[in-house]
Order: C-alpha cells, then sequence, then structure tokens
C-alpha cells in the first residue's frame, strides 16, 4: 500500500515538473515590453500580446476536472474553449504569414499541455510578424476549401479571431471561477504581469 501511495505521489509530482518545466519556456507569462513606435503593425501586435497575456493566465494551471468542466446549457467546456481558442490563433497566424486557412486539413491531435503551448506559440509568431508590417491590407484572412476559396480583409481579422479568442479567454476566467479554480489573484491585465 505504501508503494502504490508513493508511486502516485512521485507520478503527481513529476506530472507537475514537467508542466513547471512547459510553462516556464512559454511566451506570455508576462507581456511583452511595448514598442518604440505606433504603427497599424505594432498596434495589432500590441493586441495579440494582450490576448496572448490573458490566454496564457487564463489557461495556467488548469486541471482535468476544469478541462471538463461546462457552464451547462449546452455551452462549451473549458477543453472544448481551449481547442476553439487554438483554431482561432492558427486563423490569425496564418493572417500573419498572409497563408489561407485549410478547412479539409484533419486537425492535429494534442494533449491540452501541448494546445496551449501551441496557441501561445502561434501568438507570440503572429504578433512578431504582424509588428513588421507596415500595410495590414495584404493580412487578408483566407479559407480555402472543397468548395473554393473564402477571402476577407483584415477588418474582419480583427472583429473576427482576435476578438474572439479574446472573449473565449474571458469565458475561460469566469469558468474556472465557477468551478472552484479562479485564476491567480496577482494577475494585472493593465501592466501585464503579475502584482508584487
Amino acid at each position: 500500500m505504501k508503494t502504490i501511495f508513493l508511486s502516485l505521489i512521485l507520478s503527481l509530482f513529476i506530472n507537475l515538473s514537467i508542466q513547471a518545466q512547459m510553462n516556464d519556456a512559454l511566451p506570455y507569462m508576462n507581456i511583452p515590453d511595448a514598442p518604440e513606435s505606433y504603427t497599424p503593425g505594432t498596434v495589432i501586435s500590441r493586441v495579440i500580446d494582450g490576448l496572448g497575456f490573458r490566454y496564457y493566465w487564463a489557461s495556467e494551471g488548469l486541471t482535468e476536472d476544469d478541462l471538463a468542466y461546462a457552464p451547462g446549457n449546452n455551452g462549451r467546456s473549458m477543453s472544448e474553449n481551449l481547442t476553439h481558442i487554438y483554431e482561432l490563433s492558427t486563423v490569425i497566424l496564418n493572417a500573419a504569414k498572409k497563408l489561407p486557412n485549410d478547412r479539409s486539413a484533419k486537425p492535429e491531435v494534442m494533449t491540452s499541455i501541448q494546445q496551449r503551448k501551441k496557441t501561445l506559440e502561434n501568438l507570440k509568431l503572429a504578433s512578431e510578424l504582424f509588428a513588421e508590417s507596415i500595410d495590414l491590407s495584404s493580412h487578408a484572412v483566407v479559407f480555402k476549401s472543397k468548395d473554393g476559396t473564402a477571402s476577407y480583409p483584415f477588418w474582419n481579422g480583427i472583429n473576427g479571431p482576435i476578438e474572439d479568442a479574446l472573449w473565449h479567454a474571458g469565458q475561460l476566467v469566469v469558468m474556472r471561477r465557477s468551478a472552484g479554480n479562479p485564476i491567480n489573484s496577482k494577475v494585472n491585465v493593465f501592466l501585464g504581469r503579475l502584482n508584487d
């Protein structure tokens, strides 16, 4: 019995250690320093950085019970919300890269930890690419499917995937509170860091 208990404790410690190491390497624990100048690209970059910071803390430290939590009324679970935000981060990144979103591609199977990491990396790369952009009109949001291609101006990228991802990150915060695992109370979204 002691051996089983010690094995469980050791397994839990190893999992927490791995998650802590992955968190250390992730972007957006703090919001990056602001750009030196205001351009269309740096403004969008900063909006994405704000999203990344909020998502980092909304998704940090979620348990399996948290991931399964859903508000009821056929609402998405936290896990389904994380998947949706990941999908939105891919659309944001593809707009930054000026690539189409292939609706016929099969989604990659990932754990929630891998999905969180990939979402944060997508947002960081998109932010970096947009920061260098002078002309946002060249960053159309394009969807490709077996039925053809649909292209939308970047205006739709702002009110679509960027704002939608912000909306869903906020939902994660509310669901966490309802599930009994609120976000870190030291998160300061105005300053983009944890309070001391």
